[in-house]
């Protein structure tokens, strides 16, 4: 039983429904808007929303949208059938006023449906009960009964002789052997039958024992001399020293710390001089939000974007000019005319453009899905005159692929941190992911941008099982008081460590963290936590622990822009482990995503589609560089001229 079925146009303008069940169905719909359709997830044509079951699809003709929905628990099979015969059925129906009137024919006209549709319903459920399961075969009709009893004779296999083995490591032994072994072999096929008894017969088993005697002292003989014949293997050297240069071994030591200090800021310097005035040089820099990712474009590609539009019949000139209007897409310029676009139009395209996808380090299931998206939205759209395929194909990925990247929700830390200043409240961020991305050096990085607006920060040193992990935020907070000394702040310490040390509980770390800094009056807590594999179970519940009992402001998922089908898995298991084992009715999920190391991937930036498209969160931060400065925003722009150039 269905529980509504809407026509709609795109603008938003009810043309028709049918309601099976009483109550509304706006709110659905309306999700189904917001999190498919706007946000360009058209890969698949079903969307589930609490109980309900909505399946919808799209006429790029007429600019409508057809959508149904249902309870998630029934298996009502008859729905594709039913939605594709409304949608022929309506589109037929009303097709010289859509023609004739445009869009002010939806707010003018009248669509009168309802008897139509009963008529489809009806057909398409009594199509599906139709449907008989298939009967049983019988033992006549079975494969079974076509053999015959001498097929299901199994004849007993013949057993390998015991001898193979060892004649064939005789022969790899010894070839001289070999030979000798056939010629005596040859020998005594040839000798005839004797008769039992026979002195004949005993000279030859007297002759075969011999043989055989000889054989054995021989390769006896030959093992002694291939075991003497065998290399001393050389015993493995020290490790030596490492060669720096020219070959000039480096004996300065390399170990700066400072055993008197103790990783105190009281008692030793942090860094040398020199690093000193280069970090206090570059103070200052990170006030306000975030400078965005910035992206140079080529000639290549200023040339690709001047090209016209307009096919001439005209030579080019040069090869080269048809070769910069991009490599992937120049070999497929086919004209459409004023034809509606078919999906057999657009396949070679849409191939070509997944492979690209791929190759550009994104998942291949996002790829597939952002590719049937783009199909699912070209799909009986009617091109101009001098339009391509390969454009209008194109051009319809760059936008799904910027409004993809552009966040449901802004995440805006500074003004948050303002809001709960007023309530005396540290603002708690949480910071989780893989072992090896970055956690604590971009933890530090967004401590040094806080400090730099106004805001004091507590370090939670909550990853308690690596070695030396503690040991690096506190050298990350004595350089940063280095940098912003508390004579610069009213005598006020702007950024503190707390940490108890190794193999204690992290939940707990946290919770006297938040506690201690809203004693102390500090502005921000981050919660730094131990790097875990999303398959290990245990490490995941503790995880969830620690995010469900602290409850965080922000929880911000770290992942490295050099992953490709990895990050998908990593951040789906991630949210399920904190949805499973939270216990509450709504489980703080990840909410923003940290992705780091973008300054080592070059152009191949499809991590940050991949990481979006699967959690829909925006990507908070990005991390530039090994330094404190090296921070930025994401720049959905730059990001996907990057990943569609060629």
């Amino acid at each position: 039983m269905l529980d509504f079925f809407t026509i709609f146009s795109k603008g938003g303008i009810v043309l028709w429904y049918f309601q099976g069940v009483s109550g509304s169905f706006t709110g659905p719909v309306n999700a189904l808007i917001r999190s498919v359709i706007l946000k360009e997830r058209g890969g698949t044509n079903s969307f589930n929303h609490d109980a309900l079951t909505l399946k919808y699809k799209l006429d790029n003709q007429f600019e409508l949208v057809f959508v149904v929905g249902f309870q998630k628990i029934l298996t009502l099979t008859y729905v594709d059938k039913l939605i594709d015969d409304v949608h022929k059925e309506f589109r037929d129906k009303y097709r010289n006023q859509f023609q004739k009137n445009g869009a002010l024919g939806f707010l003018t006209g009248t669509y009168d449906f309802h008897d139509e549709f009963k008529d489809l319903l009806r057909a398409a459920e009594e199509s599906s009960k139709s449907r008989a399961p298939a009967a049983m075969k019988t033992f006549d009709q079975s494969q079974k009964s076509q053999k015959t009893v001498k097929s299901m004779i199994k004849k007993p296999e013949e057993k390998p002789k015991e001898n193979s083995k060892k004649n064939k490591a005789a022969k790899k032994e010894d070839p001289k052997a070999a030979v000798v072994s056939s010629k005596a072999a040859a020998v005594v096929k040839q000798t005839p039958p004797s008769v039992p008894g026979d002195p004949e017969e005993i000279s030859n088993e007297l002759i075969q024992r011999n043989r055989e005697a000889l054989f054995n002292r021989y390769n006896k003989a030959g093992k002694k001399a291939n075991k003497a014949q065998k290399p001393e293997v050389p015993k493995k050297k020290g490790k030596q020293p490492q060669m720096w240069g020219y070959g000039v071994p480096h004996d300065k030591p390399l170990d700066y710390s400072d055993p008197i200090a103790n990783g105190s800021t009281e008692n030793g310097p942090a860094a040398t001089e020199d690093d000193l005035v280069i970090l206090k040089s570059r103070a200052g820099e990170m006030m306000g939000n975030l400078p965005a990712v910035e992206h140079e474009s080529s000639e290549d590609e200023e040339e690709e974007e001047e090209a016209p539009s307009q096919v001439t019949h005209t030579v080019p000139k040069s090869s080269t000019k048809k070769k910069s209007f991009g490599g992937m897409f120049g070999m497929l310029r086919n004209l459409v005319g004023s034809k509606s676009l078919s999906r057999e139009d657009m396949n070679p395209v849409l191939e070509k453009m997944k492979d690209h996808l791929i190759a550009k380090n994104v998942a291949a299931d996002i790829a597939v899905q952002l590719c049937n998206s783009v199909a699912t939205k070209l799909e009986g759209k009617v091109m101009g005159t001098f339009s391509t395929v390969t454009s209008a194909v194109k051009q319809a990925l760059q936008e799904s692929l910027v409004q993809i990247l552009h966040p449901k929700r802004r995440i805006d830390i500074l003004r948050d941190v303002m809001e709960l200043q007023q309530s005396h409240r540290p603002y708690v961020i949480t910071f989780c992911g893989v072992n090896g991305v970055g956690k604590s050096t971009n933890l530090a990085k967004i401590s040094f941008w806080l400090i730099e607006n106004g805001f004091s920060v507590l370090i939670a040193a909550c990853d308690t099982f690596r070695a030396g992990a503690v040991e690096q935020l506190r050298t990350h907070t004595r350089r940063l008081n280095y940098l912003h000394p508390p004579e610069e702040h009213s005598g006020r310490t702007m950024v503190q460590l707390y940490e108890k040390g190794y193999g204690k509980d992290a939940a707990g770390i946290a919770m006297e963290a938040i506690s201690y800094a809203r004693n102390q009056g500090f502005d921000v807590v981050l919660v730094d936590t131990a790097g875990r594999m999303q398959d290990n179970t245990p490490l995941m519940t503790a995880l969830a622990k620690l995010i469900a009992v602290n409850r965080p402001d922000l929880v911000l998922f770290v992942g490295e822009a050099l992953v490709g089908n990895e990050a998908v898995d990593q951040l789906v298991k991630f949210n399920k482990a904190l949805a499973d084992h939270s216990g509450a009715e709504k489980p703080a999920l990840i909410d923003g995503i940290v992705l780091t190391k973008f300054d080592t991937i070059d152009d191949k930036v499809g991590a940050a589609i991949s990481m979006t498209y699967i959690t829909g969160q925006p990507i908070v931060f990005v991390g530039t560089g090994q330094t404190y400065c090296d921070l930025r925003s994401l720049n959905a722009k730059a990001v996907v001229t990057v990943l569609m150039k060629a």
